[in-house]
């Protein structure tokens, strides 16, 4: 049986001057963009080493090529009820059951609201960078809304960059371990107002009815103009109904995002979906100095917009929110609800939008999907171009980069027959570049990064090396 490392592994994604904090899509794009030397020992060439547009893009594709492969003729228990007191690691899936892009990908679209990093740089004051920030943080999992779909689990050595003059920034990853699998990323502003790094190895635990993604691994975003550094965790992600039924998902899970200089801290909080489904979705929280003086409350939705308000104004609505609730009888459950034992996880109703209390700012909302999303594995039109690779641009990428995987892209043109036979090829020569190594008594050696300690929280991480987009890939492996 070929063997994939993980389950699910991957389901693990304001102008202060403007008063109501509204924005439109436009706001998004970085005008000038300036190149920066990339001489310097952070591995970025010197002004004129690259084209312009250096992904080869300059206008990025709206569909993917051919549509979603159905699930319907596939059961997940069919395959797990084989594997009962077997590692979830050891587990392997068809790959009907992925979507074609890798873990590597999928990390990158954390960038899609990059534009909140650069409005955070712009701002004068820590309060109005934190609320920025913390908007980014939540804005990160957006994406994963209705995405049921397992990326692939990226090679030993697989990489993929991003480069997004239009958004303002660059991005590296590297996948660089194995056991257990752990991807690594970088990512800097072009205009020289930001570093955003990490690593990410997820810890998954099978519920039965669910898959629990803890995710492990700090995220740090550093504002070089601020001399800020923040850093936090995702929340988790769990699927349900990965036996029988529709999946779907929820985030929950506190998520603390710590200013290191100012000791400012923003304290989030996923909401679970609860017995009847009333907190699907929801985010709640504040901002804290650091003598715990809450400054700021944040509430909102994670698939739909977040929102800001005085910690009075907040208060005094919840007060008067609470003197209604006591005045009407609650109605009593007329048991809809399926019993704790019962097969499916209810998938809870829609809930209605978030309600605005008065006086709120708007921090951020979610871009709109493209109206072909769901044939295209819920993508967002960020995601869509992801995976995009035009004529020249292999010269231009690393050997390595996610693009080039055959299995990925047989299965984005909808051949699925060909994808599942690559993947067994790329697994077999994973294990059999693996075998060697133990013959040879070698270790691996990570191309772009390398292990260290954050520099913030001073805990484990993995650091970027740096080169990277001085595009010398004499030494990078052979794994397609």
């Amino acid at each position: 049986m070929n063997s994939e490392e993980e389950f699910f592994d991957a389901v693990t994604g304001f102008d202060s001057e403007n008063s109501s904090g509204e924005f439109s899509e436009a706001d998004q794009r970085v005008a000038g963009v300036m190149r920066v030397d990339t001489g310097r020992s952070n591995g970025i060439g010197k002004v004129g080493e690259r084209p312009p547009q250096e992904n080869g893009i300059q206008k990025h594709r709206t569909s993917l090529p051919a549509p979603m492969f159905t699930r319907s003729d596939f059961s997940v228990w069919s395959i797990l009820k084989k594997c009962i007191g077997l590692e979830l690691s050891k587990i392997t899936m068809p790959i009907v059951f992925n979507e074609p892009l890798s873990f590597l990908q999928r990390i990158t679209e954390y960038m899609e609201h990059v534009f909140l990093i650069h409005r955070a740089s712009c701002q004068p004051q820590a309060l109005e960078r934190m609320q920025c920030v913390a908007a980014f943080a939540v804005s990160a999992v957006a994406s994963q809304w209705e995405r049921t779909g397992k990326p692939f689990n990226p090679l030993l050595g697989e990489t993929y960059e991003l480069i997004r003059e239009d958004l303002g920034f660059r991005f590296i990853s590297e996948q660089v371990s194995h056991h257990p699998p752990i991807s690594a990323f970088y990512s800097e502003g072009l205009n020289q107002d930001f570093l955003f790094h990490g690593s990410i190895y997820p810890k998954l635990k099978f519920w039965g009815k669910s898959v629990e993604a803890e995710p492990r691994g700090t995220i740090t975003l550093e504002l070089l103009k601020h001399n800020e550094a923040y850093t936090w965790t995702n929340p988790t992600c769990c699927v349900h109904n990965v036996i029988i039924g529709k999946l779907w998902i929820e985030q929950y899970g506190t998520v603390e995002i710590v200013n290191h200089r100012t000791g400012d801290k923003c304290v989030l909080h996923f909401k679970p979906c609860g017995l009847f489904g009333k907190e699907l979705h929801k985010v709640e929280g504040h901002i804290q100095d650091k003598n715990k003086k809450k400054l700021f409350m944040i509430y909102g939705k994670w698939t739909e917009c977040l929102w800001g308000i005085d910690p009075a104004a907040y208060e005094s609505f919840k007060k008067r929110e609470r003197r209604g609730d006591q005045l009407s009888k609650a109605q009593p459950d007329n048991g809809s609800q399926k019993a704790d034992g019962d097969v499916l996880d209810s998938v809870p109703e829609v809930q209605e939008t978030v309600q605005v209390i008065p006086g709120s700012k708007l921090l951020w909302r979610v871009n709109t999907r493209p109206p072909n999303s769901a044939q295209m594995y819920n993508f967002t039109s960020f995601t869509v171009s992801l995976n995009e690779l035009q004529s020249g641009m292999e010269k231009t990428l690393a050997p390595t980069d996610c693009r080039l995987r055959p299995d990925i892209r047989g299965m984005e043109n909808g051949d699925m027959d060909l994808a599942s036979q690559e993947k067994e090829r790329l697994e077999e020569k994973q294990r059999e570049a693996r075998r060697e190594r133990a013959k040879q008594e070698a270790e691996w050696q990570t191309r772009w990064f390398h292990q260290g300690s954050n520099p913030h929280t001073g805990t484990p991480d993995w650091l970027y090396t740096g080169g990277y987009f001085e595009r010398n890939f004499s030494r990078c492996p052979d794994i397609y």
